[in-house]
């Protein structure tokens, strides 16, 4: 691990809400009659992890690393790519040690997903899942984004 600096990222990432596409968070299939439009799963929880991890090591942002024009990412799973990301923090000396992160949607209510979200995301990243905590809220119906 690079010195004993403690890094954080911040991470955010937002997808539109349409038809006949899944809904996909931290790895998790959601069934809901709408999911996130995107070039691979659209997984919104673990691109805005990625990009946070990403951040914290100084390596620029998930479309640098995963551009949406690379037909290899196509449909991935996000996973995949949380898992790639992680190889290439280590590389650089750097270790994921403790994640916090916030979903921001009016529906579906997600409480009874997230366990299996924390679940992906730890064996994904090797990391104990008391390490991991995933929130749930909404905007109460106010801002664009809670209609």
């Amino acid at each position: 691990m690079q010195g004993a600096w403690l890094r954080i990222g911040i991470g955010y990432d937002i997808h539109r809400l349409v038809e006949g596409c899944k809904l996909v968070l931290g790895g998790v299939e959601i069934p809901h009659h709408k999911g996130l439009l995107g070039h691979s799963d659209a997984d919104v929880l673990l691109h805005a992890l990625i990009d946070a991890v990403l951040g914290a090591a100084a390596l620029g942002d998930i479309g640098r690393h995963f551009p949406d024009d690379d037909s290899q990412y196509k449909n991935i799973s996000s996973l995949i790519l949380l898992e790639k990301t992680c190889r290439l923090v280590m590389r650089g000396g750097f270790a994921v040690q403790q994640l916090d992160t916030v979903i921001i949607a009016e529906q579906p209510r997600l409480a009874a997903y997230i366990p299996q979200m924390r679940a992906n995301i730890s064996r994904t990243l090797k990391l104990n899942i008391s390490m991991i905590n995933v929130k749930a809220t909404t905007h109460e119906g106010l801002s664009p984004i809670g209609k």
